[in-house]
């Protein structure tokens, strides 16, 4: 039994739009000059991968940084930090346009609450263990990398958002808390910021992240009582 054409077409337009969101490269010059508007310091490094191709052939170069790249981190090191903040294009360069949005509601935030943020580092050509070397290369307490998730068919734009306390050598998945699906049609950005504040807040409250730090934001919402509701007795 064939498919109907229009049913073909659609899938073969999904395929392509998430065969573009790997292939094509992230504009991290516009990027940066976004970033810059939001009065924020910003560091561009690039992993041990040097292009696409090979990015995509071998992940575990994504996983590290180059050496000017490392050099480049270690003179933004002068003191320690609470949280560095990676931008990453990883699998789909399309999602980073969702990354200032989350960052201009997020970083206030964190830093109405006393958080010392490192420069935001820019990325190029990033896995999600890419941040773990930028966390102990800049002296950071724990590392947030916002990064392009693999693209769904009809999701080639969801950023992915992955909060590790201090990420060691070997780090494994069961040691971060993650976010995803953030874009307009799924998580909204604010909306990821609001959870991601509250996980960077009890990460930084228990020295911890992972399995063992449970996402309560909902329910603490839930329970924190209103400006007009009579508190709890």
């Amino acid at each position: 039994m064939s498919l109907p054409t229009a049913a073909t077409l659609a899938f073969a337009m999904d395929h392509a739009r998430a065969r573009d969101a790997v292939q094509a490269p992230a504009d991290f010059p516009a990027l940066e000059a976004q970033l810059l508007e939001l009065d924020r310091r910003v560091v561009m490094v690039e992993s041990a991968a040097p292009d696409r191709a090979t990015y995509l052939r071998r992940p575990d170069l994504g996983r590290r940084l180059s050496g000017d790249s490392r050099a480049r981190l270690e003179r933004q090191a002068r003191k320690p930090w609470d949280l560095a903040i990676v931008v990453g294009d990883g699998l789909s360069s399309q999602a980073l346009e969702h990354a200032p949005g989350l960052i201009a509601s997020l970083a206030p935030a964190l830093e109405r609450d006393g958080l010392a943020l490192a420069p935001l580092v820019l990325a190029r050509q990033a896995r999600v263990a890419l941040g773990d070397e930028v966390c102990r290369t800049l002296r950071a307490r724990m590392v947030l990398v916002l990064i392009g998730e693999r693209p769904g068919l009809t999701s080639p734009d969801s950023l992915g958002a992955y909060l590790t306390f201090d990420p060691q050598p070997g780090q494994t998945d069961a040691g971060r808390n993650c976010v995803s699906n953030i874009r307009p049609a799924g998580l909204p950005p604010a909306a990821a910021a609001k959870r991601l504040a509250w996980l960077i807040r009890e990460a930084r409250r228990l020295g911890l992240t992972g399995v063992a730090l449970k996402d309560d934001s909902d329910l603490d919402a839930l329970e924190r009582p209103s400006p007009t509701s009579p508190p709890h007795r």
